[in-house]
């Protein structure tokens, strides 16, 4: 019988947070730590000519300056290494780190990076994408060739750093055997994490020379590895310790500030800490890639699909180091055909470097990008057609044994069960109560993450349980749905429980948070764990009690033997006699890999707006969110990754924006960035297709990023459906929606 599967339990970890005792990386405080501070480049593209740090060296409390000369200045990067730790020749972005100091406070280390002297010659920037890519352009990385990491079978364009080609099908007899073509063009805006807890990290380098580091950090073993190759270390020789992380959305799986902590700790013979402002988390973090997406889509007069051609540029920026997968594309681009079903399709998809901020991981790479356009351009294609938008996607929506768009075949395919979700918990197709209400759909998938884990469970005498991981939690209470799967497979309390974060000395491999993957890949090596516990003490109890030990089971926090007599025995006096008679701890060890997952998630939204004509203001009245997520283990957990995805979603659609003025961010702070409030928030109705199998514990499937990604696409149809105009970028602002207006009258 289910005891907490299901059940919805709050997050374990949070006592801990509100009472202040949870160790954030900033709070580390080891004796003898000084600050660390960054000189930032105050130009988008210049060569550095001369670098004068004497007067920063001689003010009193300053311990260290360092430039590129003074360290090992390698090429750092997850899979393409691309940036230098330093800027050495030239500097590619406003806010490039190209000097750093170590004082005792600071006040004196920013003062003394006030007396660092840089001499440049500025350039002229490369700030639009499409330029970039021209032949006129100059090639902002000339070393480019010599780069590891560096992708095959690049095409013969300018400051292009990855690509991607999809054809399936005969596209021109796919185009001939339209009744219809429908072009359109859709941009999307840079947008940051705008997580609470801004990037921080100590570094502390003990007797012995091992490199100790607290960072905000979503993957500490991934980043224990690339820090040990930036400054050319053994792995061994680099641990990194266990913080919580602030949130992170995405934006916290690059190294950030810890090589140059690392070389003012050996500098000075001190720890130090460096701790990012928000400005400059917004001119130097890794935001979400703008993207410029064009497509063209042949119809027939049915409203079937016959060919779909995209062509999509995400803006790198000057680096494309941090990017989730850079040797491919940022995974967004392949849905390109979205949920539909399309015989002849053709995608080129290109990252190239611009004079912006380098852009690196936001949540679901790319998807929200592409599906605003596609989304946005069905619906088009729709009244091109004088066709309802919803029954023109319930006809070429996918079904069961369809290939997508990016050449995939999926099992268990709920695409149509979820848009008829969303559409029933919405308003969609009722009588409006005023003018200017406008409804929308939006549509798309997103994969279930897979990869590699492995966990220790340890069980004591009392049959307390401690599970030893290297998963970090970065708010989405991942402890506590491991701490649920413990408890269900062995009926105990899950304050008998204990979750230990291990570092990378102690805890076993764990991929860290993110692509979808950490309830799937280390719920499941868990529960294998707890298998081989349960049936090593099985035989235990069978012993003790003179069971056969094919009879025993364990039910409700007991062994009890089915058809036999006698006393159940419990867990707890199972482990105790288990340790007494083997004299050693209990400990059980297991590991789960799964790369490719069979099935794939299926997320639709229907937003329902009210417009203001006079002033083109969108008010965001309710959302209906619907995700096949299968069985749930905790729905306060799942209701609270709908919720936030939305509101993330909502931001993207209607104000985030990091606005770029030649090449500097004009608003690098929350009083000119605008993110969603609890005013800005509209009712949200959220339905779960729980009929659908997964790979997940329990039968589950993914809830994570998901239901961030349509949200823009089904406001901008919404506004559509309300005032018939198309608004083709984000955010959707009033004065974009006011300038339509104007236009169209």
């Amino acid at each position: 019988m289910s005891t907490v599967i299901g059940v919805r339990v709050p997050r374990v970890e949070g006592v801990e947070k509100v009472t202040g005792d949870a160790l954030y990386a900033a709070n580390k405080l080891l004796p003898g730590t000084l600050w660390g501070k960054s000189l930032r480049s105050p130009h988008a593209y210049a060569r550095i000519k001369r670098i004068d740090t004497s007067k920063a060296k001689a003010l009193p409390g300053v311990l260290a300056v360092i430039t590129a000369k003074d360290i090992k200045n390698n090429l750092i990067g997850k899979r393409l290494r691309d940036q230098r730790i330093l800027a050495e020749d030239v500097v590619r972005f406003v806010g490039e780190r190209v000097a750093a100091v170590a004082a005792e406070d600071k006040d004196i280390a920013e003062a003394a990076l006030d007396l660092i002297e840089v001499e440049y010659e500025e350039l002229e920037p490369l700030l639009d994408p499409l330029k970039s890519m021209t032949d006129e352009a100059p090639v902002l990385h000339p070393e480019f060739e010599s780069y590891a990491g560096k992708p095959p079978n690049l095409p013969n364009i300018k400051n292009c750093h990855a690509y991607t080609k999809i054809e399936r099908g005969d596209m021109a007899a796919g185009f001939a055997e339209a009744d219809e073509i429908v072009e359109g063009t859709y941009t999307t805006s840079m947008m940051h994490q705008s997580y609470i807890e801004p990037n921080a990290c100590v570094v502390s380098i003990d007797d012995g020379g091992r490199v100790h580091v607290w960072l905000s950090q979503k993957q500490p073993y991934g980043l224990r590895d690339w820090l040990a190759q930036a400054l050319e270390l053994e792995v061994d020789q680099v641990v990194f310790e266990y913080t919580r992380v602030g949130g992170e959305f995405g934006g916290k799986g690059s190294l950030n500030d810890a090589p140059l902590c690392y070389w003012l700790a050996k500098a000075t013979g001190r720890p130090v800490r460096m701790v990012m402002t928000y400005t400059e988390e917004f001119v130097a973090g890794n935001p979400r890639h703008p993207g410029f997406i064009q497509f063209k889509t042949g119809v027939k007069r049915d409203g079937t699909i016959v060919a779909h051609e995209a062509r999509v540029i995400f803006d790198s920026g000057a680096y494309g180091g941090y990017k989730p997968v850079p040797t491919v594309d940022l995974g967004g681009a392949r849905k390109f055909g979205g949920a539909y079903r399309i015989p002849n399709v053709r995608l080129e998809s290109f990252i190239v470097y611009t004079n912006h901020v380098p852009g690196g991981f936001m949540r679901a790479p790319g998807d929200p990008q592409v599906n605003f356009a596609l989304e946005s351009h069905i619906d088009e294609v729709a009244y091109k057609l004088g066709l309802d938008p919803l029954e023109f996607r319930r006809h070429n929506i996918l079904r069961e044994g369809d290939v997508s768009g990016g050449g995939e075949q999926w099992q268990d395919l709920r695409a149509r069960e979820v848009l008829e979700a969303a559409v029933a918990g919405s308003n969609y197709g009722k009588p409006k109560p005023r003018p200017n209400i406008g409804r929308g759909i939006a549509i798309s998938n997103r994969h279930i993450g897979g990869g590699d884990a492995e966990v220790l469970i340890q069980i004591d005498g009392e049959g307390r349980v401690t599970l030893v991981t290297g998963t970090p939690d970065a708010g989405q209470g991942s402890h506590t749905i491991q701490k649920q799967i413990i408890a269900e497979m062995l009926g105990i309390a899950m304050d008998e429980i204990i979750v230990k974060v291990g570092n990378t000395d102690q805890a076993p491999f764990d991929p860290g948070v993110g692509a979808g993957r950490t309830t799937h890949v280390t719920g499941r090596a868990v529960m294998d764990a707890v298998q081989k516990a349960t049936e090593e003490l099985r035989g235990w109890a069978a012993e003790v009690r003179g069971w056969p030990e094919t009879d025993v089971e364990l039910r409700d926090g007991h062994f009890v033997a089915r058809s036999e007599q006698g006393a159940p025995l419990s867990f707890a006096e199972a482990a105790r006699q288990a340790i007494r008679r083997k004299g050693e701890p209990l400990e059980y060890r297991a590991a789960y890999s799964k790369n490719k997952v069979e099935q794939e998630c299926f997320i639709c939204q229907v937003a329902e707006v009210e417009v203001d004509p006079e002033t083109g203001e969108v008010n965001v009245l309710h959302i209906s969110a619907a995700n096949d997520t299968g069985p749930l283990i905790n729905p306060m957990a799942a209701e609270g990754q709908i919720e936030g995805g939305v509101i993330q979603g909502l931001g993207f659609g209607v104000m985030e924006e990091m606005i770029l003025e030649d090449g500097k961010v004009a608003n690098p702070n929350f009083g000119e960035y605008k993110i969603p409030t609890i005013a800005d928030i509209p009712e949200i109705k959220e339905t779960f297709v729980e009929d659908a199998p997964g790979p997940l514990p329990y039968g589950g499937r993914n809830v994570s990023e998901h239901s961030l990604i349509v949200t823009a696409g089904a406001i901008g149809n919404a506004v559509r459906d309300a005032v018939g105009v198309r608004i083709t970028s984000t955010p959707i602002t009033a004065e974009k929606v006011y300038k339509a207006l104007r236009e169209k009258q």
